[in-house]
């Protein structure tokens, strides 16, 4: 017969700690819910009250205090331009509301009026300065007109005339007229032909070129320092056209004549 300490059979040993936090047998915990009291009907009128008067007080600020009103105009990102010349395009509202200025419209209108400007970003910099960030094209090639020179980007964007040419742009020469490539393809079209050849030009030689002449769209050559000149052909297979001309021209130094128009099967002469 077992003893009052030998535990009895099915019965487990209490864990030693802390008493435990259950109820005792046979109570039941009860959930008391707190009554809560919702804002009464003044209360909410209070807050709605409140919340517009801060809103038409943030409106006044905004567009009829003398706080936020447009008092200075800066541009920056000009090379050609001045930043002086692009504050005068914008015409930007002064002494009107910061918040009401329409950056998107200032933006147009400054492209209109200064196409050398490619790219203008208008910000509004509180509490009274709009600040213009211009990008501007730049000369790829240049087209004579006149005793002038007009400017052409690296998208074929005929975008400034200027007296001097700029130094180190090669001329285009477009002598396509009775071409059909002209009817075909126009003139558009046969000058950005002529912008991506110059720019497929290997890098080395790139500062030889001289001139760029548009016969045709199939029909481009190029002139380089020393009189050299270059049957490109189309603006097709620019890549694979320039490397090879890079060879040629280092294998053959003494020719003056460099024929790559059909990559694969090029020719030299003049040497």
């Amino acid at each position: 017969m077992a003893g009052p300490a030998t535990a009895r059979r099915g019965e487990q040993k209490s864990p030693s700690g802390p008493p435990s936090a259950e109820a005792p047998p046979g109570r039941r915990l009860r959930w008391v819910r707190l009554p809560v009291r919702a804002p009464g009907r003044r209360s909410l009128i209070i807050i709605l009250v409140g919340v517009v008067l801060l809103g038409a007080f943030g409106a006044w600020v905004l567009y009829a205090s003398n706080w936020l009103r447009v008092e200075r105009v800066k541009a920056t990102g000009t090379e050609v331009l001045t930043p002086d010349e692009v504050v005068a395009a914008a015409h930007a509202p002064m002494n009107a509301p910061l918040a009401s200025v329409d950056t998107e419209a200032l933006a147009r209108r400054l492209r209109a009026r200064l196409p050398r400007i490619k790219t203008v970003d208008v910000e509004r910099s509180w509490p009274n300065t709009i600040g213009l960030n211009v990008t501007e094209r730049m000369p790829e090639l240049l087209m004579r007109s006149g005793g002038k020179f007009v400017e052409v980007d690296a998208e074929g964007v005929r975008f400034a005339t200027v007296k001097a040419a700029p130094k180190g742009v090669p001329l285009l020469e477009m002598i396509a007229s009775d071409s059909p490539s002209l009817h075909q393809f126009g003139t558009d079209r046969l000058r950005r032909s002529a912008v991506e050849v110059a720019q497929d030009l290997p890098v080395a030689l790139r500062k030889d070129l001289r001139k760029v002449r548009v016969r045709s769209y199939d029909a481009i050559s190029l002139e380089l320092a020393d009189g050299r000149t270059v049957a490109w052909g189309s603006r097709e297979q620019g890549a694979e056209k320039a490397k090879v001309l890079a060879a040629l021209v280092k294998a053959a130094r003494d020719a003056r004549h460099f024929d790559v128009s059909v990559p694969s099967a090029p020719a030299v002469s003049g040497s």
